[in-house]
């Protein structure tokens, strides 16, 4: 079951859920995978908007390490991709700012099955990720009309949770 947007932004504001804390709650019915660390850059384009220079964002790219171990990768989609073949793609549900203001906010995604994900594996029943404990990746400050066209890679990194939906308990005859 997927948790409504609606119901995850009441849930965040009715739990007192500040950006200071450490988590963005997902569904209640869900259990976390053991979380992992993201490690890489935040691409961004120079570009006009609105009429005026500014930075748009274009991907993440990064490599998710489980402790020194890489396990798999995250990119643009947004897209994970684990090293047993399974993958998945993600659609913002809540986007929360970092305690840290010079760093990329905390998210909350609904997943879903990439098209090409190998049909078991890690991510293979993931229907929520959180990414959070983010360390910079914010664009540059400087995006005038001197930097048009210009591609800046931020370092960044984060942790993500990928949850699972909890299992139900087989009946027994």
């Amino acid at each position: 079951m997927r948790f409504p947007i609606a119901l995850a932004a009441l849930l965040l504001l009715s739990t007192g859920i500040h950006a200071q804390d450490r988590t963005i709650p997902p569904d209640p019915s869900v259990t976390p995978l053991p979380p992992v660390t993201g490690k890489g850059v935040q691409i961004y384009h120079c570009q006009q908007q609105q009429g005026a220079p500014a930075w748009v964002f274009v991907a993440p790219e990064a490599t998710l390490y489980a402790g020194a171990e890489a396990v798999g990768s995250h990119g643009a989609g947004p897209a994970w991709r684990w090293k047993d073949g399974s993958a998945i793609t993600g659609k913002l549900l809540i986007n929360q700012p970092a305690p840290d203001r010079a760093s990329i906010p905390w998210l909350l995604l609904a997943a879903s099955p990439a098209l090409d994900s190998a049909p078991n594996g890690m991510l293979a029943h993931v229907t929520y990720v959180r990414r959070s404990d983010t360390h910079g990746g914010m664009p540059p400050a400087a995006c005038d009309a001197r930097h048009l066209g210009a591609v800046a890679r931020v370092p960044y990194a984060a942790v993500y949770t990928f949850y699972k939906a909890a299992e139900r308990p087989r009946a027994r005859h």
